[in-house]
């Protein structure tokens, strides 16, 4: 048996905010009409869908356009408008009818897609949230859902857990036919489902009784999805009593229906029945049709699956790829374009949180400050083209003297700044040493391949290690910095203690003017 999917129906706070022609459609499904349906579906999705401030009310339109084009066959457009249904119910508290429908709503779709366990949770959470709403249509929608869920488990499942089920679907749905009012388009689904559900507990007179009570007002009111049911509920107690050819004539009738509703759950229970029928009977020519239509069902709903799983994938792709591009525009904001290294913006953002995980590792945070000297030489005597190639020589063997976890950046013209934060051995001495293996690197360096003239870059490097914090790190680097210049150039200076409280205790240094360091 299929899951229960009835005519949308909503109560009297939410009726005027589901436009008449979607529930038409449904009701257009639902008898057959299959062309109609999708000529007024087409119109129904040129017009601009009213906005409305509950989220939960939005979420139902959209769903019930969801079930519309699944039921249509029209997969994407059903899955997207399910995404979009789904992404207003985010964060939103559930309470009420319009939540309890538009929950309802999703657990159909995931039972039509064969996810059933996920599917009762939600007709079951439907169901509660239906009986706090105080609108009987939705409790009376809720509740079928649950016991047609039920049946369909019972019927698919094992036998020794099929009475209790039909026992639970019996108790729900005989408070749904109870409340169920004798106008509402809901009566002859509840009666049929509850049928079904008497037919399992063994009460075939009964089930009967409500059986044929279904099929007349299914017949009255063109809703062909009850009379599918209630025939493939009759085909079944004919059946018990042995008498096979009026179970297969009913059975044959249920498939035909539940073809022209496009129900494919519906179809591939039916079409199973009607081949065990034949096959008791001996007709095997009807058994082989029978199964052929159980199988072209199961081939639909794979079919399905793959075109929804592939469209899903597509969408993954494009969010991934999507969210690639936004950090790669991130990265490059926080990028040199010149060297590749993390530039200034990027060094403040970083470095309070490597700072502070290395102290807390018990290590001493080193930030070491390169200038080059007489860059602006470099620049007068073979041009700024030659300039900016020295400056990516430079870039290069910073990253060759440090770890890959320490942070390489370029603060501003030809001004470096290393900050050693790497993991691994105790590295208290890492500022004089690293510090002292990049001016030799530069020094060393074969220029002549890069640069012509006699003045090759060297570097001069101010060390400070210790505290915690950016500003003061920098401020007793700068401070080595100049002394190094002052001193000679193509030198290492490490700030010294004295100069450590001069940082702490007083105003950061301003900078020095750029004539003062080249």
């Amino acid at each position: 048996m299929s899951t229960p999917e009835p005519t949308l129906r909503m109560g009297p706070r939410m009726i005027n905010k589901v436009p008449q022609q979607e529930l038409q459609v449904r009701r257009l499904v639902e008898s057959g009409r299959l062309a109609e349906a999708n000529a007024l579906f087409d119109a129904v999705l040129a017009e601009k869908a009213a906005a409305d401030p509950d989220p939960w009310r939005r979420a139902a339109v959209l769903l019930n356009r969801g079930v519309c084009a699944w039921r249509l066959g029209r997969i994407p457009l059903a899955l997207e408008l399910a995404a979009e249904g789904w992404v207003e119910l985010e964060h939103e508290p559930a309470e009420g009818a319009a939540a309890a429908e538009t929950i309802g709503l999703l657990g159909y779709l995931l039972e039509s897609i064969g996810h059933r366990r996920p599917a009762l949770d939600m007709f079951r959470r439907a169901l509660r949230l239906a009986r706090s709403a105080g609108d009987i249509e939705t409790l009376v929608i809720a509740l079928q859902r649950v016991g047609g869920g039920l049946n369909h488990r019972a019927h698919m499942g094992e036998l020794g857990a099929a009475h209790v089920l039909f026992s639970e679907a019996h108790g729900v749905l005989t408070e749904a036919v109870a409340i169920a009012p004798e106008d509402s388009p809901m009566r002859a689904k509840v009666l049929a489902t509850h049928a079904g559900s008497l037919a399992g507990i063994g009460e075939l007179e009964e089930a009967e009784k409500q059986a044929v009570a279904a099929e007349e007002l299914a017949t009255e009111r063109e809703d062909l999805w009850a009379a599918a049911l209630a025939h493939w509920t009759l085909a079944g107690i004919r059946r018990s009593q042995r008498r096979l050819d009026e179970a297969r004539t009913l059975a044959s009738r249920a498939v035909v229906t539940a073809q022209r509703v496009a129900d494919t759950n519906m179809l591939n229970a039916f079409a199973l029945t009607m081949a065990r029928i034949c096959a008791e009977m001996g007709d095997h020519v009807g058994e082989s049709e029978a199964l052929r239509m159980v199988h072209s069902g199961h081939r639909k709903v794979i079919d399905t699956l793959q075109e929804g799983l592939g469209q899903a994938l597509e969408q993954r792709r494009l969010a991934v790829q999507a969210q690639r591009l936004a950090f790669a525009a991130k990265q490059a904001a926080h990028r040199d374009s010149l060297t590749g290294l993390v530039n200034r913006r990027g060094l403040e953002i970083q470095a309070p949180a490597l700072l502070e995980r290395t102290a807390a590792r018990g290590q001493v945070p080193w930030l070491v400050l390169v200038d080059v000297d007489w860059f602006k030489g470099v620049n007068d005597n073979a041009g700024h083209a030659a300039g900016d190639i020295a400056l990516r020589e430079i870039a290069t063997l910073l990253r060759q003297e440090t770890r890959s976890d320490d942070l390489v950046s370029r603060w501003a013209g030809d001004e470096f700044i290393v900050l050693l934060v790497g993991s691994g051995e105790d590295r208290r001495d890492a500022g004089p040493v690293v510090a002292e293996r990049i001016r030799a690197a530069v020094a060393g360096h074969q220029w002549n391949q890069v640069l012509s003239g006699d003045r090759q870059p060297t570097v001069s490097v101010g060390v400070a290690g210790g505290p915690a914090q950016l500003d003061l790190l920098f401020a007793a680097a700068d401070m080595a910095l100049y002394r190094a210049k002052r001193q000679g150039r193509n030198r290492v200076e490490v700030h010294s203690p004295e100069e450590q409280e001069q940082v702490e205790g007083g105003p950061l240094p301003h900078r020095r003017p750029r004539t003062a360091r080249s």
